[in-house]
């Protein structure tokens, strides 16, 4: 599933990319996040992967 990931007071995608991988890298990190017009919320525990696209952080 590409869920895209973006936070409107970050300019910088690899500051972006760390606050994602500190979030979800805590035992009770949560991130909110958009699949389409779907809010989904990722917990860290589910997460295996990252892959950054040019559009953004896609989980």
């Amino acid at each position: 599933m590409d869920i895209t990931y973006e936070d409107p007071d970050t300019s910088d995608e690899n500051e972006l990319v760390d606050h994602v991988v500190r979030t979800l890298a805590e035992d009770s990190g949560v991130l909110r996040s958009r699949h389409g017009d779907r809010l989904v919320i990722l917990y860290g525990r589910g997460v295996a992967a990252i892959e950054v696209a040019p559009r953004g952080a896609v989980l």
